[in-house]
């Protein structure tokens, strides 16, 4: 596999690696591979979310807004939070 970088995008990977210490090589694997594994992790993210979803539409059950708030707020205070109770929203 070859990359043909535009002119400014490799003189910007050649000052950046300089600074960095390691090859216009290394300094490209390293930030294709931090960009690869941050994409898997979305796509992943983002699909939990979509069978999250396909659950609570078959279920009918889901979680009111404002009991999810108050759980984040808790946990982001480092307070104890109890976890939100599913609820129907659907009959």
């Amino acid at each position: 596999m070859s990359l043909k970088l535009p002119k400014r995008l490799k003189a910007r990977i050649d000052r950046l690696s300089r600074r960095s210490g390691e090859s216009a090589h290394a300094y490209m694997v390293r930030a294709l591979e931090g960009h690869v594994t941050a994409e898997e992790r979305y796509q992943a993210f983002f699909e939990d979310g979509v069978r999250a979803d396909e659950a609570m539409i078959r279920s009918g059950l889901g979680y009111a807004a404002e009991d999810v708030h108050a759980y984040v707020i808790g946990l982001a205070g480092a307070r104890a939070a109890r976890r939100p109770k599913p609820v129907r929203w659907r009959k």
